[in-house]
């Protein structure tokens, strides 16, 4: 997948097409000095990594602010940021290289976010729109760490692979949800979890 290909198949601007564009080649550069994302993936970077980002946004329109666990190389928080530039975004990434990595992206991207280089449990209290998280934590690790941000109508947006059946029994025993799954456009054996209403199973009347 070219930038031009995925300008068309995401229906972006050329603006937001050239900021991806200088993420892209930003990841590459630093890549070379810090493990942001496996040098296998870099030369399908716009299909691995991108779109494979940009997908979630369309799962949580209207979205006013988003908050990324785990941000790492930036995926999907940057992303999100430049096709939502309405939406107020926040990064959670406790590597402190990989957070200089992404206040470095957003401010060469023209992006205004929000970084806190802390681990998620000492992350400042917020009520995010939306919380994502992509190669985190399985599920059952995952959903404690974004409980304590979320309210009941806060949309949880997580990419999966084909542990995700498995991943959610697990998680049902312990945590209740509101869950739907939508197949990845881009890994045939992935889908994305859009989840609501999550609470601790003792918590219920």
């Amino acid at each position: 997948m070219s930038p031009d290909d995925f300008a068309a198949k995401f229906d972006v601007s050329r603006e937001t097409r050239d900021q991806l564009t200088i993420f892209a080649n930003l990841l590459k550069r630093w890549n070379r000095r810090i493990n942001l994302v496996s040098g296998s993936t870099l030369p399908d970077v716009w299909v691995r990594h991108i779109a494979d980002s940009a997908q979630l946004v369309a799962l949580a329109p209207g979205q006013s602010s988003w908050l990324d666990l785990g941000s790492g190389a930036g995926f999907p928080g940057l992303v999100v940021a430049a096709l939502a530039p309405q939406a107020s975004v926040t990064l959670i990434e406790s590597d402190q290289r990989k957070a200089v990595f992404l206040r470095t992206a957003a401010a060469e991207m023209g992006l205004s976010v929000t970084v806190h280089a802390v681990r998620i449990e000492d992350a400042p209290a917020m009520a995010p729109d939306v919380i994502s998280a992509r190669a985190l934590a399985p599920l059952p690790r995952l959903l404690p760490l974004a409980a304590r941000f979320a309210r009941p109508d806060t949309v949880l947006l997580f990419p999966k692979g084909a542990s995700a059946d498995s991943e959610l029994t697990e998680a049902h025993w312990t945590w209740h949800t509101k869950t739907e799954t939508f197949p990845s456009m881009t890994d045939p054996t992935g889908v994305i979890l859009r989840i609501r209403d999550v609470r601790p199973r003792h918590a219920e009347p």
